[in-house]
């Protein structure tokens, strides 16, 4: 086991690292989705959960990857935090995932929408893709994100970019592009259902 997952270790679900200000950040997500279920916005509200299940698969997966190589996950948070859910999330983390998705859907244009004349939803899955890799190079160079695997480092992004956002914001922008309510919620509720059932069925064998 590698240092970094050992520190990381030590802090899961540890909950005398508690701190007050998880109440108001929640308090602030929620107000973000009541704020768009007010509107009606269902494309933004969809979108945004979206996203956040997608990010609780990857997590999901991350774990489970340090469990059976007993050596480290993917990416690991080691940095100070209220509550470490996963060896590679806090709720620090998870809170701005919720976030995300719902920023990143509200800065889109329409679909038919050009950007120097290429449809503007693979530009932006890119841009925003690029973004947050950059911002987990500068979180991994400051130590509170860890990698412990050669084929996943800033000298080597591209499966960060690949693996790591492009998917999530692939699925939220489609997910607020879909016509119908309907087929949103279903589609969420599927991603969602996914996590929670591996989250519990994952969990109770003790491999989270």
């Amino acid at each position: 086991m590698t240092d970094h997952a050992r520190a990381a270790l030590e802090l899961l679900r540890e909950n005398s690292h508690f701190q007050w200000y998880v109440i108001p950040l929640l308090l602030l997500v929620i107000y973000i989705y009541a704020a768009e279920v007010e509107r009606r916005n269902w494309n933004v509200f969809f979108a945004g959960l979206a996203l956040w299940g997608m990010d609780w698969f990857n997590e999901t997966w991350n774990a489970l990857v340090f469990h059976f190589t007993g050596r480290a996950p993917v990416w690991g948070a080691s940095g100070r935090t209220a509550y470490q859910i996963l060896i590679g999330l806090n709720i620090e983390i998870c809170f701005m995932f919720a976030v995300m998705g719902v920023a990143a859907a509200k800065l889109l244009p329409p679909r038919d929408a050009r950007v120097l004349g290429v449809p503007n939803r693979p530009v932006l899955i890119a841009v925003n893709s690029v973004a947050c890799v950059l911002v987990e190079i500068w979180l991994h160079h400051v130590g509170v994100l860890t990698w412990d695997w050669s084929w996943w480092q800033a000298d080597v992004p591209y499966l960060i970019l690949l693996v790591g956002y492009a998917p999530f914001f692939l699925v939220a922008f489609l997910v607020h592009d879909m016509p119908r309510v309907r087929a949103k919620a279903m589609t969420v509720g599927v991603i969602l259902g996914i996590d929670a059932v591996a989250l519990l069925a994952f969990g109770s064998l003790g491999w989270l």
